[in-house]
């Protein structure tokens, strides 16, 4: 049970290590492609980006082989300036703040995990131990934040006047497209929330599990048949060999402080309870076994927040306010204090994550609210507070969003010429294919 929005690329980047290495060859010898001061690119880290790249544009890198040069070149081009980039942050003594780099491991892991079906589905697809797919992912965000950070700085004090607003405009109308359907919503949520009985039963389970240990059982079997963790059960509750910061705090604490061959105590995590056997320890890495026993919402808890939910609508009906029952009652901490906002979003992204909104939102007027819906989060209602039809865009009802598509657009092109002044210092050599 170790410890992932802001670096999607990272998380396509991963998604398409294994599809590109099929691609071009489980078997061919990488090779060197570039040379950045002591530092080089692979052949295989092409054939990622390109992939990647490929994937996002909808290129087939087979049937398009001239698309597939330029995405090459273009990959190539990358990868130079994230290493240039790198370089910088070193001279400036930029690092990604660690605590920021743990919530982007975890949120991305859980994204990946959701998307592929469990953790021992991600270790199949990419043919690695989950602790090989975390370090991978946390070595891509680390350098995805220090390279955002360089951009930060140099870009900070970048603005746009209201005649380079009007310029971008002018020139980019057609390229820049239509306002799509949006809706802005706010919610309120209720997470069925294990209740003292779904605790006490997931102790007890797992403490019957330790005893059989202690009575002699063997650990591996148990894991097999009882533990919550899809992706170590197979195995036998095997985690493979670990490092520390690869796991939650609780859990590290006391798989690091085992001597191998014993069996540790009752562990509590956010995951529910373990129990951890230490198979072998290699240096500053340990191999270690659990079981895992999940403290799951009962059917009672699921009808406890479903009467709560329905509590709620009765009080919006009767008049209470929407934005001091989100204060009093909303079980999502991240839109609590900013009235239950979740955003602004394109009706057609709803469809596709989020139909159960659809169908709620049908029907609710701007400034008024949705009936109680269930998702696989909870039991929302909604607050629809505007709609907006798909138009053209204009200068006039739309200045806010123009303005920061210019100002990023002048960024983007200020931050190129800085990125080509830094390469006019650092030994940059491509090899010839």
């Amino acid at each position: 049970m170790r410890s992932g929005k802001l670096f999607i690329f990272v998380c396509l980047a991963l998604l398409g290590v294994m599809s590109a290495g099929s691609l071009y060859g489980q078997n061919v010898l990488d090779r060197i492609v570039a040379i950045v001061d002591k530092d080089i690119i692979l052949e295989s880290e092409v054939a990622q980006g390109a992939y990647l790249l490929a994937m996002q544009m909808g290129i087939d890198l087979v049937k398009q082989p001239k698309e597939a040069a330029k995405l090459r070149e273009a990959t190539i081009e990358n990868l130079i300036n994230q290493k240039v980039l790198l370089l910088q942050a070193e001279k400036d003594t930029i690092n990604a703040d660690e605590k920021q780099v743990d919530a982007y491991l975890q949120q991305q892991m859980q994204s990946i995990i959701q998307q592929l079906g469990g953790e021992d589905k991600v270790e199949e697809y990419f043919g690695m131990t989950l602790s090989r797919v975390r370090r991978t992912y946390r070595e891509q965000i680390e350098q995805n934040l220090r390279i955002a950070a360089v951009r930060d700085k140099k870009l900070a004090t970048i603005s746009v006047t209201r005649r380079e607003v009007e310029e971008f405009f002018a020139t980019h109308k057609d390229s820049i497209g239509k306002i799509k359907e949006t809706v802005d919503i706010s919610h309120i949520l209720i997470e069925p929330k294990p209740g003292e009985e779904a605790k006490k039963a997931a102790l007890a389970k797992i403490k019957a599990l330790r005893e059989r240990v202690l009575n002699g059982e063997d650990f591996a079997t148990l894991a097999k048949q009882y533990s919550d963790d899809p992706g170590s059960a197979a195995r036998g509750g095997d985690l493979g060999f670990m490092s520390r910061g690869e796991f939650v705090k609780e859990f590290e604490e006391t798989a690091f402080n085992l001597k191998p061959g014993e069996v540790s105590d009752i562990v509590q995590t956010e995951f529910g309870y373990h129990i951890i056997k230490l198979e072998e320890r290699r240096g500053e890495k340990i191999r270690a076994r659990h079981i895992l026993v999940a403290v799951k919402p009962s059917k009672e808890d699921e009808i406890r927040a479903a009467q709560k939910i329905k509590e709620i609508y009765n009080e919006l009906k009767n008049g209470a306010d929407f934005y001091e029952l989100v204060k009093k009652y909303s079980d999502d901490k991240s839109t609590r204090d900013d009235k239950g906002h979740l955003g602004t979003f394109e009706v057609d992204q709803l469809r596709e994550t989020a139909k159960e909104f659809i169908f709620a939102l049908n029907g609710v007027q701007p400034g008024s609210y949705s009936e109680p819906v269930r998702t696989k989060y909870g039991f929302h209602i909604l607050k629809l507070n505007r709609r907006e039809e798909p138009r053209e865009l204009s200068l006039d009802k739309d200045w806010d969003r123009i303005e920061k598509m210019a100002l990023e657009y002048k960024r983007q092109k200020e931050f190129q010429k800085y990125i080509n002044e830094l390469k006019k210092n650092v030994y940059i050599e491509i090899k010839k294919s």
